[in-house]
């Protein structure tokens, strides 16, 4: 671990309100905090240079540190069930997919009077432990097949009996085997149960299990049997039957048995999965949820790290909306945790807002990237930047671009966890210009904020947890809008707000790339969870199995907004269609640039038709690169939508978007047609207007010069007219 980490309990907070960190140090040593008003967080001593505002506050000085530790792995915790004591078989049985049989895992365990029993899969096919004593069948099980597992302990006949049987016959092996041998005492009790790990939060299974139940009076085969055929057990002899059908949008586990011994999912297991009798027949768990009684679970899934709170901070009143960051330094080490300052009465001292992604945010959190954290070592301690990066430290859990350790996709992305690379004063790519900056994420967002701060213009913040909570009302007080660079994620509340805003007369900058993209929905307990489903086409590392991309938070359908049929083009005028390295390109004005209707956007720049623009930036060296984005009626555009810029990028690395793609060529398109980005301007209605840019690497360009190039006047000139109430012409 870190020497020195930690996390927030919300992305942001009101004056009066009260933010909590949770905060970890090596060995437990002390530790200083200090929080600070972040105006740039680039830490590229040829860019703007780090800068922040020292905010006096009651969390600043020395304090004592706690060792939290992490524990990953999901499971399901049962804190008791009850035994009977006699002289009848006790059963143990689940239908299990395994996807590591290489690795011991435990399927269901229980505990209690110092005795522990465990049924689970390794290298040797089904296991137990029964006391202590070990017993396997000796074959090997398929991985990614389903098989039911049991274990029989008999007092009658004195055995410990382990049988394992194939859903499906193989044609080359024979799976089906028996273990035997002399049994111990039979366990009775109240004890705590666990499943996917035993008590101690170890030996983690990787794969699904289906239906784990515990019997009374049954021998072996006839509780394969019930298991097999998917019966219920013989009255009277069941014990305990954990449906992983019910409860399938929450973390409640819930057993069916005459005890009603519930559980309760650990660290995000991922549920709505397709079971032992999925028939393809249907594609929607709420359709047919005995179909997907399945849970996947992984040895490193990361949900809630559940660390004790350290410091507790109540924003002071007469603190500005801003980007923040609790400075941590201990062990030797340093880190910073960002957040977000809100408006205590949004609006009332500025009109303008900066909406920072907090949803994107959380879904890349712990990007890992292998190699990365050595690449960037140098530069980080160069720049006296924070070093660490995900791939050097996988216990804080992965992103969901990332793959989990048996090879399925990471769905599941969480906030309560140090998210390491979601950090200020942090390198987080490998920036192939001489002065590039690598910035990504918050640490690019800056040059937004610090912008406006430079340009003298009034801004507060409002994060894309505000907006999912408050829809449009969030934005509503502004009259100016901006995002970051990569507003990708969004659930239906948050899109909602942003469309309702823009229909209700707000005027809207979107100033990143690949922007509204995704669908993501919360968890039902609030959205410090974020679950994603990579349904049908887009740009992904990893896609969502058959029969498994309805979400299971909430049963809708998962996927691209523009499947979905909301495509970004229809919200604000342009959408993604190309993608290539981290390099930048520069723009060319278009003859839209000339219509009347811009004339604000000239103002102080020479914006004749063809004239380049935007061709250095701290982000790969020009405005116009990595994820572009371009106007398409046929998908939204607005018909009266000028292009007032176009870049053609024709770099080898830059290719189509999956869904731009109808086979293996660009054929109908051209080239030009899909591989540009186009900075699109629109009158909405009730007064409002949108500016789009449509590149990731837009807001790189704007602090080149001091902000004083055409690339950054642009978004100036917009922001100035943005603000004034005089209406557009054309739309009422």
């Amino acid at each position: 671990m870190l020497p020195i980490t930690g996390y927030a309990d919300r992305w942001s907070a009101k004056p009066g309100e009260t933010i909590r960190f949770m905060v970890s140090v090596e060995g437990g040593a002390d530790y200083t905090a200090r929080i600070a008003r972040i105006h740039c967080g680039d830490p590229n001593p040829a860019g703007p240079g780090y800068r922040e505002q020292p905010m006096p506050s009651a969390v600043d000085g020395r304090h004592a540190g706690q060792d939290q530790p992490i524990r990953r792995g999901s499971r399901v915790d049962v804190p008791a069930v009850a035994l009977e004591a006699g002289g009848r078989p006790l059963g143990l049985v689940a239908t299990v997919w395994p996807t590591l049989a290489g690795t011991p895992g435990v399927v269901l365990a229980w505990q209690g009077n110092g005795v522990e029993v465990a049924l689970g899969v390794g290298p040797q096919g089904a296991f137990c432990r029964v006391g202590g004593e070990v017993l396997a069948t000796g074959v090997p099980l398929t991985e990614r097949c389903w098989h039911d597992i049991a274990l029989v302990l008999d007092p009658v006949a004195g055995t410990t009996t382990l049988v394992q049987q194939p859903r499906r016959a193989r044609l080359d092996l024979v799976e089906s085997a028996t273990a035997t041998r002399p049994l111990g005492a039979v366990p009775a009790g109240m004890g705590a149960a666990s499943i996917a790990a035993d008590r101690a939060a170890a030996g983690h299974f990787n794969g699904k299990i289906e239906r784990p139940r515990i019997a009374r009076g049954l021998g072996a085969a006839a509780l394969l049997a019930a298991q097999a055929g998917g019966a219920p057990l013989p009255q009277g002899c069941t014990l305990a039957d954990w449906d992983f059908a019910l409860g399938t949008t929450g973390d409640r586990v819930v057993d069916t048995g005459p005890g009603g011994w519930h559980g309760r999912c650990v660290n995000l297991p991922t549920r709505a999965m397709t079971g032992s009798r999925w028939t393809g027949a249907v594609q929607r768990w709420t359709e047919a949820p005995a179909q997907y009684g399945a849970i996947h679970f992984h040895d490193d899934d990361m949900g809630d790290a559940g660390w004790q709170p350290s410091l507790s901070l109540t924003i002071p009143a007469d603190w500005p909306s801003g980007v923040y960051a609790l400075h941590l330094e201990g062990a030797g080490w340093k880190d910073n945790i960002p957040f977000y300052v809100r408006a205590a009465v949004p609006g009332a001292r500025a009109r303008v807002a900066f909406l920072a992604p907090t949803f994107t945010y959380t879904i890349y959190g712990n990007f890992a990237r292998p190699g990365r954290q050595a690449v960037l070592a140098d530069r980080a301690r160069a720049w006296g930047a924070l070093r660490q990066s995900p791939d050097g430290h996988p216990e804080y859990g992965q992103s969901t671009y990332n793959w989990h350790s048996d090879g399925s996709g990471v769905g599941y992305a969480s906030m309560r966890r140090p998210m390491i690379d979601k950090r200020l004063n942090h390198i987080q790519m490998i920036d192939p210009s001489p002065e590039g900056s690598g910035t990504y994420w918050l640490t690019a967002d800056s040059y937004v904020t610090d912008m406006l701060e430079r340009a003298g213009i009034d801004y507060e913040v409002v994060t894309d947890h505000d907006l999912h909570a408050e829809g449009a009302a969030a934005l509503a007080p502004y009259s100016v809008v901006l995002t970051g660079q990569h507003p990708e994620y969004h659930s239906v509340q948050s899109l909602d707000g942003v469309a309702q805003y823009i229909e209700g007369g707000g005027r809207f900058i979107y100033l990143g790339g690949n922007g509204f993209y995704w669908k993501v929905v919360p968890h039902e307990d609030g959205p410090w969870a974020l679950e994603v489903r990579r349904a049908e086409g887009g740009i992904r590392l990893w896609a969502a199995e058959p029969g498994e991309s309805y979400h299971a938070f909430d049963g809708s359908y998962g996927g691209l907004w523009r499947r979905l049929g909301r495509p970004p083009q229809g919200i604000v005028g342009i959408g993604f269609s190309t993608q290539g390295d981290y390099t930048g390109h520069p723009y060319r004005f278009a003859p839209g640039i000339l219509d009347p209707r811009v004339a604000f956007l000239r103002e102080g720049i020479d914006a004749r038709p063809g004239t380049e623009f935007g061709d250095r930036g701290f982000m790969g060296g020009g405005a116009a690169g990595h994820e572009l984005d371009r106007a398409d009626v046929r998908l939204g555009t607005p018909r009266h939508a000028l292009i007032v810029a176009t870049a053609i990028v024709t770099e080898p690395s830059y290719a189509p978007v999956n869904e731009e793609r109808y086979d293996h060529t660009l054929w109908p398109r051209r080239h030009d047609e899909v591989m540009r980005s186009d900075i699109t301007f629109f009158e909405a209605p009730h007064g409002g207007a949108v500016l789009s840019f449509g590149s990731m690497n837009y807001i790189g360009a704007l602090p080149v010069d001091g902000y004083t190039t055409a690339a950054a006047r642009l978004v100036l000139n917009a922001i100035r007219r943005f603000a004034d109430p005089a209406p557009f012409p054309g739309l009422t």
